[in-house]
């Protein structure tokens, strides 16, 4: 399936404090960020591809378009992905995610707006987020490909002429064709007429076509 990249915002960063802000603990371990996409109209999301930098588990909401009448409203569409087994290794660190539209917990049409909430519990890494971040949408459909009626009905082959049987040479299986049985008394009386034996001539061919080989 062809997909079209999306334009789109990412805005900064809001960091919610962890700990008491007011002594060296309290650190950040979750942020928030958010996605609005301005030059688009409403659309259908395919796939969210980025590559991780320390976040441990990633939750996405998603503002959709109701209707005229009735305000956007947000939508948890994935939650608590995870992004590192272990928070305090870093295996999955560093590592490319593509996301798609089957593992969200919602529909991803008419998208609005999309916001990241990044969460890491471990105090080893100082900072983590999500880079490189790329939205996709369901690209056009490719035109359906026509056929001419000769191609997609072809005529069936015609099955060839049979061929002319012809009668093995003295000591085999004598013909059993009807024209050949017709025809071989004929045969036989016209050799012998001319002191020849009939055996090595006796052909299945019409009396008009008969031809003395040999002579």
């Amino acid at each position: 399936m062809s997909r079209v990249s999306v334009p789109c915002h990412v805005k900064g960063t809001v960091a919610l404090q962890v700990g008491d802000v007011r002594t060296s603990q309290g650190r950040p371990g979750v942020l928030v960020i958010d996605v609005t996409f301005p030059s688009v109209a409403p659309f259908e999301l395919q796939e969210i591809m980025f590559k991780n930098y320390y976040t441990a588990f990633l939750s996405i909401r998603v503002r959709q378009h109701t209707s005229t009448h009735t305000p956007a409203k947000w939508v948890t569409c994935l939650r608590d992905y995870c992004l590192m087994p272990d928070p305090h290794s870093e295996e999955g660190a560093q590592e490319y995610v593509s996301l798609f539209k089957h593992q969200m917990l919602c529909d991803m049409a008419r998208v609005l707006e999309l916001r990241l909430i990044l969460r890491q519990p471990s105090p080893l890494w100082l900072s983590f987020t999500v880079e490189e971040l790329q939205i996709y949408q369901q690209g056009p459909k490719s035109p359906s490909m026509t056929f001419p009626k000769w191609l997609s009905h072809p005529v069936p082959c015609e099955q060839p002429a049979p061929l002319i049987e012809v009668s093995p040479h003295r000591g085999s299986e004598p013909c059993v064709d009807s024209s050949c049985v017709q025809h071989r008394p004929r045969w036989a009386s016209f050799c012998k007429n001319l002191g020849l034996d009939p055996g090595p001539f006796v052909h299945s061919v019409p009396s008009s076509s008969w031809v003395v080989h040999g002579i």
